[in-house]
């Protein structure tokens, strides 16, 4: 059962996806410039595949996604078990951290250009600060839901607080930190491709996709846009295969 539902999901699926956009070609249904044939999107994303500048942009974007990443996980985590511990703490922070969190992102785009530039750091800040708010959240939720019985144990050997926060605490919010980091991993993809449409870039995915609109060159722009979904489908998987094995206890 479980093996036909990923044929159906790997193989069925895509193919009766291009089968409905090549009909739509077929009858003109829309534009042929903006709607162009399935057939020249899947040339056009194999020939990406050996062009070395498009290997370059998706390099650039990764290093700006894994550097939020690394950045957001290095705020929020150790941010969320301090809030998740401290209830009260949470309580005089919550207005000012679901504040931030309601605030679009892309409304954020000037105030982070005008502090710094329009380079890497103002993208990578960007996407690891939105991230950071996400893993914090996350953290704090799964410290006060986490096995009750451990920390009343660790208290009752009067541990030192850092044994606490590093040994019992963390690992019992670690499920909660990987939902985080998933949500967070799709969040900064997504973050960096805009910046690098919209805030100065010359190279990634964002500014690949940007500049093949621009130029009309419209089954490049399509199987780019393709490409940038199967990193991130593949970034998602990643993360699952290291949360089973990380944390193979809660299974």
């Amino acid at each position: 059962m479980k093996l036909n539902n990923k044929i159906f999901s790997y193989f069925v699926i895509p193919v009766l996806l291009f089968v409905i956009w090549y009909t739509i070609y077929i009858f003109g249904i829309f534009n042929p410039l903006m709607f162009p044939n399935p057939i020249k999107i899947i040339l056009e994303f194999f020939s990406l595949l050996s062009d070395n500048e498009i290997l370059f942009d998706i390099m650039k974007t990764l290093w700006r996604v894994v550097g939020a990443i690394i950045i957001g996980a290095l705020i929020g985590i150790p941010l969320g078990l301090l809030f998740g511990y401290f209830e009260k703490l949470y309580n005089v922070f919550e207005f000012v951290i679901d504040f931030f969190r309601s605030i679009p992102v892309t409304a954020l785009f000037p105030l982070f250009m005008l502090f710094f530039g329009i380079g890497n750091l103002s993208k990578i800040v960007l996407a690891s600060w939105m991230i950071s708010l996400i893993i914090l959240v996350n953290t704090a939720y799964g410290v006060r839901h986490s096995n009750k019985s451990h920390l009343k144990m660790a208290k009752v050997y009067d541990v030192k607080k850092s044994y606490l926060f590093t040994n019992v605490i963390f690992f019992g919010a670690m499920p909660y930190i990987f939902s985080g980091l998933r949500i967070g991993v799709s969040l900064a993809l997504i973050i960096i491709i805009v910046t690098e449409m919209f805030i100065g870039a010359v190279d990634g995915l964002g500014y690949a996709i940007l500049n093949a609109q621009l130029t009309y060159e419209i089954p490049e722009m399509y199987a780019i846009i393709i490409l940038t979904g199967i990193i991130g489908y593949l970034l998602n998987r990643a993360f699952l295969f290291s949360e089973k094995k990380m944390i193979h206890w809660t299974r």
